[in-house]
Order: structure tokens, then C-alpha cells, then sequence
């Protein structure tokens, strides 16, 4: 059974930032589950037994390779899509979280083709549709940390 897909995905997906308006986000690559030469930010399934802010800073750690600080979460949201003629379905929730350039790397280059720092007036393009659908509900959000 395929996540997402046969059942309803959970995932934490996480936006990590400097501090400064910089946001970090990553080139998906082949081996990704979907969506691959799009830029997203990161996230992960939500694993069984980890709490949501303990999934995401797993994540951040695991693709990015530093240590994180949870600055805000996200209202949870659904997000619905159609990907190569099949529908998906996730509930995700997202976390804005800090992190120290310096230490950021691309710590899953298997997955990821790339990864790079952008300011959200001037994003990569194009975006992974999940990013794109979050970034245009909750733009006040981000507004924040511009």
C-alpha cells in the first residue's frame, strides 16, 4: 500500500530559515517519492510513535544535517492533488524552523539534486505543488519571517 495514495498521509513538512529571510529548500531528485525536479523545503511522514515537533526536527536533521529550533506551527491542512493521473491525499503540519546556515548541507544528495538559500520573493522555480498550495494559503505566515 502506498502512502498517500491507498491511505491518508501525515506529514510534517518544515520551512527552515536563517533568521534573515532566507529560506533553504532542495532540487528533488529520481529517487524522490514525487514530484522530482521541483523545489520544496523539506519534510517526512509522520512516523509512528514521535510527536509532531520530534518527526520534524528528525527530518530537519536527517535531510539537512543540522539541528533546528521550532519557531511556529502551522494550522494543519489537507492537501489533495492529482500526480501522473492518480489522486493523493495528505494532512500535513508545517513547522517554521531555524537553523544556522553554516551547518546546513545537503545531507541526502541520493534524493536531492541540490539544495540552496532563497528569499520568498525570489524563489526557485518550479515549486513542489504541496510548498506552492501552503505558501499561497498562508502567506501572513510567512510574511513573518521575511
Amino acid at each position: 500500500m502506498d502512502i498517500g495514495i491507498d491511505y491518508i498521509g501525515v506529514t510534517t513538512p518544515f520551512y527552515c530559515n536563517d533568521g534573515k529571510g532566507n529560506f533553504l529548500f532542495n532540487k528533488r531528485g529520481m529517487n524522490s517519492r514525487d514530484e522530482q525536479g521541483r523545489w520544496d523545503a523539506g519534510g517526512g511522514k509522520l512516523e509512528f510513535g514521535l510527536e509532531l515537533e520530534e518527526n520534524v526536527l528528525k527530518e530537519v536533521l536527517e535531510e539537512y544535517g543540522c539541528h533546528g529550533e521550532i519557531q511556529e506551527q502551522l494550522p494543519a491542512h489537507t492537501i489533495i492533488r492529482e500526480l501522473n493521473g492518480k489522486k493523493t491525499h495528505w494532512v500535513a503540519v508545517p513547522f517554521f524552523v531555524k537553523v544556522d546556515p553554516h551547518e546546513a548541507k545537503n545531507n541526502e544528495p541520493h534524493k536531492f539534486d541540490e539544495i540552496g538559500w532563497f528569499r520568498l520573493n525570489d524563489l526557485p522555480q518550479p515549486l513542489h505543488t504541496g510548498f506552492a498550495y501552503t505558501f499561497d494559503r498562508y502567506k501572513e505566515f510567512f510574511d513573518k519571517y521575511r
